[in-house]
């Protein structure tokens, strides 16, 4: 995969004044600001959809998109990236090889709506494409829980923009005794998740020997993105919802919930995580 075209900010956010009122007085000053605008996701000349997203990190975008879609299933797929600044926003100008399901998108399988950066599967145009059930992952790894708690104090101060704005996700990748990896951020959830994907597959990462971190809900689209990638163990900040477990019980994906430093949630497949049995209170 070759990329191209303008090069988006690297930093994924801007700077724009602002009153703050802080007991009866104002101070005028600069704040971080996130970015969010519109990215065109085009696979040879054809749009699939446009996500609100982060200008950060497209080509990892691109990939991590593109796989969690089913619009390629393997990274080889994927010939080229154009990013290409318009007016409006970017577009994100994608070449894949004839054998991919992006090189013959139908009307049919077009979203009707862009997929704000909240939302994983909006614009979906029938029900049966909006509830995808994937292939079951892999053995993965053993996590203990003290891997667990590593990968959530690190993550803490490994999420630049965030700390710098207070407004996006981060999704990071650990590795089975806790060390962050990799760490993506975006205004959405989903797009932090894709662009990790992504860039897990640019790195050669394994996804079966590690676990992938979010600071989000655990909703349904994030545990299909997950098993989408082959991802064993999914941990989220937030809680999961009813459809999101039912997958991954059937997918054999781990998921913890509202994870916090000294506590979460097993809601399935707790046989990764060790030791198995209860601390006493």
């Amino acid at each position: 995969m070759t990329a191209s075209g303008p090069v988006a900010p690297a930093e994924g956010h801007v700077t724009r004044p602002v009153d703050r009122w802080r007991h009866g007085q104002a101070i005028h000053e600069d704040d971080q600001i996130a970015e969010e605008m519109p990215v065109a996701m085009v696979y040879n000349g054809s749009t699939f959809a446009v996500m609100m997203a982060t200008p950060h990190d497209l080509d990892d975008f691109a990939l991590g998109f593109s796989l969690s879609e089913g619009l390629i299933s393997e990274p080889a797929q994927l010939l080229q990236v154009e990013s290409r600044a318009l007016l409006e926003g970017i577009e994100l100008a994608m070449r894949v090889t004839d054998n991919a399901a992006g090189a013959h998108l139908e009307r049919e399988r077009e979203r009707l709506l862009p997929g704000r950066s909240g939302c994983g599967i909006c614009g979906t145009r029938e029900l049966e494409d909006a509830i995808r059930h994937g292939h079951p992952v892999g053995d993965g790894p053993s996590i203990s829980r003290d891997a667990l708690e590593t990968a959530l104090t690190q993550l803490q101060a490994r999420q630049p923009m965030n700390a710098a704005t207070g407004a996006v996700h981060a999704a990071a990748w650990a590795d089975r005794n806790g060390s962050i990896v990799l760490v993506r951020e975006d205004v959405g959830r989903h797009n932090a998740l894709d662009k990790l994907i992504g860039a897990m597959c640019r790195s050669g990462i394994d996804p079966q020997d590690g676990m992938a971190v979010v600071t989000s809900r655990a909703s349904y689209e994030m545990v299909t993105k997950a098993t989408s990638a082959g991802i064993t163990v999914l941990v989220a900040i937030s809680a999961p919802t009813a459809l999101a477990i039912e997958l991954a019980r059937s997918a054999g994906i781990t998921l913890v919930g509202f994870a916090r430093p000294g506590s979460h949630n097993v809601y399935t497949h707790p046989q990764r995580l060790l030791p198995l049995t209860l601390e006493p209170s």
